[in-house]
């Protein structure tokens, strides 16, 4: 192959020799040139060799590389040819020649003649960093693979792996024909051989010759360096590249998926039996035996290297995940456990005995117990942690049950002669306690040690903050409980029937009440992020595969794991009550079971209310995000979200008539918004989670006691589920009318109006809420919802703010049209003159053009004498206007 043939350029000198020799020399010149001071005294009776640069053709125009000259403080000289320099030879110079193109005749002449030739970007770097320029005997343009190391494989084409050595060279990198733990880069051609074996089990980068190319591309970049992570993995070799797949035993959903990673992994796809397939993945646990006999040239593989290629962003070497035809693991292993050469000897009797027992015991010990309570045959709803009629322990949630990876507990439970009710109940706490713990265990090790590991293959699979959203409080909750554990594995060892239990319980409590609310709490974020990036990231999706199948896992995936911590306090709960109805009154444990089940309780209220004003502050914060110039006033901590309602405005007061309006009703106050005509980018947090934009523009935020009355608009034909509040800011001196049709069924509106009622009278500090509801017809307050979506009111809400862009674009002073009207109030009420007459003159003389397009009666302007209608008694106060 041509990687261990010697390669000859034009001069003469072998490529792909061993160049490091040669370079480590280079190296150490350019670092004495690098620290002049520290050269020895006896140099100074060496002759002093000045060096020159001689600026060539297109390098002598640039004004960038005189200055570049000029800081390094070399002297210079520019030429056209070459010939002009009859003492490039001279000993007392050294010469260095600056060449702008790398391909010319000019280049290619003083390479025959061992010039020292570089490129701009050489001298505009040392410029930049302060150094002098380097000592090279190879032609350097620029140091783009500077004190990189590259090693090739798989390249067959002679001419090709010249030019690309070549290029390495002119960027300053080396090359080594052999591949060693020195070498930082390995381009391949192919994913055979023990070159790209050695560099997937060193963690080496292995690219594509692309890679050299692009870089030779940027070669006049100054800062540019071809062994950034971003650059370089763009040119990657996949996993499955030269790889033609086929898959044995999947179903139709896993093998559609697995096929298309292929393809995401560079490589192909191909039916059971084409003689094409490089490869078939099988699924071990349903196939038993191969439908065909493979040829020699296929890899029969279990999908463990599948999925552990994709995680490595590399192909695994095939002979550790060779699929072999076999018998069943579990008859193999009894059979190599019970095999006896001689069946009459009593020493092996004796063996099979134990081994029997020893068997029994695993089977007693496992992480699901054979025998259920009748109370274990429901799952426990997640909503609340309080309901505790259900048992968890049993929820069977997706076949298997996870193996524990601890080890087992050396001390087996003692059998008492006769075994009470409360021991077996006591033993099946601590059964479900070590099972419980050998589940975290297996969280652990399995997926967050290896998550958080350095050095992975490949890079880190997830980041730092994505791993501790995922486990969040895990390791805390796994040091209680194995404390737990080993009280009670003391407390069954040393059985008697007054040993407490509940003291256990007690003593933890505490612990238990700072360990879980934080995992709680924030349980759905954690299945959010699993899902997230299982669908963004291919390489945490093929980790989850691996574990998945693994026995420890028992089949179950991550999120099935993680819902454990959710489901044991419940559990424990009701195996407490359990051992307290079997035990005796006289026994001292009867009160202590009933101070633990209580103690458990408030953990689990504890742990309910924290979770409500979690779920409450990321309201709060949707709200913020989704609402666009929302007031960083309505962040506090005594505020809640207590109902959403989507409503069209029936007034002009707030908005147009029609437009879509959104009230947040708050314990206190109430957020109007309206929703946006013109939606900007989406905002991007540093995590680089990508928000939505926002879709709604903030109106106004009310407090609560600026409502002083609720209006429950009857039903009529032109009028549906509208209703209206009689509000008074505190800057006007009379109040306003702001109506809405509600959109939505739920809730329904006489519960949003008692609802908004209530918070209103505690607000203001009243016992009768009911008392603020007032039944009003739509017509005294001209409230009508029967033309809200026909064709005429949406050109009418067209032509009306057109209308008002007109008006602003011929406004001088684009004055407010409501500071205008209160300006002419406050005026004409100092001229003895009535606000409403002023109002009307104002109207007539400066929106007479849009009143003319849009003429449709506002509710803001009626007067509401009279209209009210209380639905005990006629509303009293008639004299009140509405502005």
């Amino acid at each position: 192959m041509a990687d261990n043939s010697t390669l000859v350029s034009e001069t003469g000198r072998s490529l792909l020799a061993d160049s490091s020799v040669l370079d480590s020399k280079i190296i150490e010149t350019s670092k004495d040139n690098a620290f002049p001071g520290s050269v020895l005294d006896v140099e100074e009776e060496m002759p002093q060799i000045e060096t020159r640069v001689v600026l060539v053709q297109e390098a002598g125009k640039r004004e960038e590389l005189l200055k570049a000259l000029e800081e390094i403080k070399v002297p210079y000289i520019k030429t056209d040819t070459i010939e002009e320099l009859g003492d490039s030879d001279s000993p007392e110079f050294e010469t260095i020649f600056i060449v702008s193109d790398f391909q010319d005749s000019i280049f290619n002449k003083l390479c025959k003649a061992d010039c020292r030739v570089i490129g701009p970007p050489v001298v505009l770097h040392c410029a930049q960093k302060g150094e002098p320029l380097p000592f090279s005997c190879r032609p350097l343009y620029c140091a783009s693979m500077l004190n990189l190391v590259l090693c090739f494989t798989g390249f067959r084409k002679k001419d090709e792996l010249v030019k690309l050595v070549t290029l390495v060279h002119h960027m300053g990198g080396i090359i080594r024909r052999d591949f060693s733990s020195k070498v930082t880069h390995l381009v391949a051609n192919s994913t055979h051989g023990d070159k790209f074996r050695i560099a997937v089990s060193l963690g080496t980068p292995i690219v594509k010759a692309e890679w050299i190319y692009k870089a030779w591309e940027k070669r006049n970049e100054i800062d540019f360096c071809a062994a950034d992570d971003d650059f370089r993995n763009q040119f990657k070799v996949p996993p499955f590249q030269d790889c033609m797949l086929s898959f044995l035993g999947f179903s139709d959903d896993e093998k559609a998926n697995m096929e298309e990673m292929t393809e995401m992994q560079g490589g192909h796809y191909l039916p059971v039996g084409d003689e094409r397939c490089t490869h078939l993945v099988v699924e071990e646990s349903t196939v038993k035996d191969l439908p065909f006999e493979p040829l020699k040239k296929l890899y029969v593989v279990k999908q463990e290297w599948f999925w552990g290629s994709i995680q490595m962003d590399a192909r695994a070497g095939e002979s550790m995940y060779l699929f072999e035809k076999s018998e069943s693991p579990g008859l193999k292993k009894s059979v190599s456990l019970l095999s006896l050469n001689t069946p009459n000897s009593n020493r092996k009797r004796r063996r099979l005995k134990e081994t029997l027992a020893q068997l029994t015991r695993e089977t007693d010990m496992s992480p699901f117990p054979p025998r259920k309570r009748p109370s274990a045959e429901h799952s426990l709803s997640i909503g609340s942690l309080l309901d505790i009629s259900n048992t968890p322990e049993s929820n069977t949630t997706s076949g298997e049950t996870p193996k524990p990876c601890a080890r087992p507990s050396k001390n087996s439970t003692p059998l008492p002669l006769k075994q009470s009710a409360r021991w077996q109940v006591a033993k099946e706490l601590y059964q479900t306690e070590s099972n419980y713990v050998d589940i975290l265990t297996t969280i652990i090790q399995l997926f967050q040690v290896p998550l958080e590991k350095e050095g992975q293959l490949g890079g880190p699979i997830l980041a730092q903050e994505e791993i501790k959203t995922i486990f969040g409080s895990i390791p805390d909750i796994l040091d209680v409980h194995t404390k737990i554990k080993e009280d009670l594995e003391d407390l069954m060892m040393n059985w008697t029937e007054s040993r407490s239990i509940g003291d256990i319980i007690l003593k933890y409590s505490k612990d238990l009440l700072k360990t879980y609310p934080p995992f709680v709490n924030f349980f759905e974020m954690s299945k959010e992020t699993i899902t997230r990036c299982e669908k963004q990231k291919p390489r945490f999706h093929a980790f989850l595969k691996i574990n998945q199948a693994k026995p420890e896992c028992g089949r179950q995936s991550l999120a099935e794991l993680l819902i454990r911590p959710v489901q044991r306090l419940p559990s424990v709960a009701l195996l407490l009550n359990d051992i307290k109805k079997h035990t005796a009154e006289e026994n001292p444990d009867k009160i202590t079971l009933e101070r633990a089940i209580e103690s458990l309780k408030e953990v689990m209220t504890h742990i309910n209310e924290d979770k409500r004003k979690t779920e409450a502050q990321r309201q709060f914060f949707d709200v913020v995000y989704e609402v666009d110039g929302c007031p960083a006033n309505l962040l506090s901590s005594h505020r809640s979200l207590v109902q959403r309602l989507e409503t069209v405005a029936l007034g002009d007061d707030l908005c147009d008539r029609g437009e879509q309006v959104t009230l947040f009703l708050f314990n206190d106050c109430l957020e109007i918004a309206r929703k946006r005509h013109k939606v900007i980018g989406a905002f991007k947090s540093p995590h680089g989670h990508t928000r939505p934009p926002a879709s709604l523009k903030h109106v106004v935020l009310m407090p609560l006691s600026q409502i002083k009355k609720v209006l429950d608009i009857r039903e009529t034909e032109d009028c549906h589920k509208a209703f209206a509040l009689v509000v008074r800011p505190p800057t006007e001196l009379n109040n306003k009318l702001l109506s809405f049709q509600m959109t939505t069924e739920e809730p329904p509106k006489d519960n949003w109006l008692k609802m908004l009622c209530r918070h209103v009278a505690n607000t203001i500090c009243k016992a009768d809420a009911e008392n603020l509801i007032y039944t009003a017809d739509p017509d005294s307050v001209e409230v009508n919802t029967k033309d809200m979506d026909s064709t005429l009111s949406r050109a009418s809400r067209a032509i009306k703010k057109t209308s008002k862009k007109v008006t602003r674009a011929f406004s001088f002073s684009k004055t407010p049209k409501r500071a205008l009207r209160r300006a002419l109030m406050s005026h004409s009420a100092t001229e003895g003159r009535s606000p409403s007459s002023a109002n009307d003159s104002y109207i007539g003389s400066r929106l007479t053009s849009t009143s003319s397009l849009a003429g449709i009666p506002s509710p803001s302007l009626v007067s509401l004498p009279s209209i009210f209608e209380k639905r005990s008694h006629t509303l009293s106060r008639s004299t009140t206007h509405l502005i």
